[in-house]
Formats: C-alpha cells, sequence, structure tokens
C-alpha cells in the first residue's frame, strides 16, 4: 500500500464524514434545535440597559 493510496481512502472517507455532517444539519429532526441556537443572541435575558459603569449625577 503506497502513499496514493492511503491519500485517497482519507479523502474519501473525509467526504463521506461531510456527507452525514451535511445530512445531519439538514434533517427534519434538528430544525428545532438550530432554530433556537439561532435565536439565541435576541433572547433578553434580564441584563438591564444600563450596567453601572458610569456614575449618575443625581444634582436634585
Amino acid at each position: 500500500m503506497d502513499i496514493s493510496t492511503l491519500r485517497s481512502i482519507f479523502t474519501v472517507l473525509i467526504f463521506v464524514t461531510f456527507i452525514g455532517v451535511w445530512i445531519w444539519a439538514w434533517s427534519s429532526k434538528r430544525k428545532q434545535a438550530f432554530d433556537e441556537a439561532a435565536n439565541l443572541p435576541f433572547v433578553e435575558d434580564g441584563i438591564p440597559a444600563h450596567t453601572g459603569t458610569q456614575k449618575e449625577n443625581n444634582h436634585e
């Protein structure tokens, strides 16, 4: 078995792995989980807009 055969086998294994990940990512079973993950940046988690890094001037 020479290096060309090993490279060919490795290329085929990587291609099969790519196709498997592609099928997994586009399967309808994963759609809800991926939709939830895609909307995570837009979820409000209760952090106030003012974090207190600036001092407030209360001159009343």
